[in-house]
């Protein structure tokens, strides 16, 4: 299990309790195994940051971005964040959120291609 900060562990519950449209709808296709046996773990602490989606068997993360993220300083905080990810040997995928409501089967096929050639590497 990787290390986080102990102050984010009642932040990633706070946010669990309270998921967006797009990440109760994306959880749905990725809690219980459903993709190729690998769990998935939601609002998981990673470091200083909560990750939306977390599959450590295949070292992956998924981050759903909603409107902010077309803010230029959480754009700019968004990459902070994935080379800090990336830094740890995670692989970060990013989604828009009206991309999972809209085209659910792409986003959940295009995780599965990633999950299934983390397993084959």
């Amino acid at each position: 299990m990787r290390n986080y900060s102990p102050r984010l562990k009642q932040n990633a519950r706070t946010l669990r309790s309270n998921q967006t449209e797009s990440e109760l709808r994306l959880w749905q296709r990725l809690r219980g195994k459903q993709l190729l046996g690998v769990q998935f773990y939601r609002q998981k602490p990673l470091g200083s940051y909560i990750v939306d989606f977390y599959a450590p068997k295949t070292a992956l993360v998924i981050e759903i971005d909603g409107s902010q993220h077309l803010d230029e300083g959480q754009a700019r905080r968004d990459i902070e964040r994935d080379r800090y990810l990336e830094g740890l040997g995670l692989t970060v995928m990013r989604f828009d959120s009206r991309q999972v409501l809209v085209e659910t089967e792409a986003v959940v096929a295009t995780i599965f291609a990633a999950v299934a050639e983390k397993q084959k590497g």
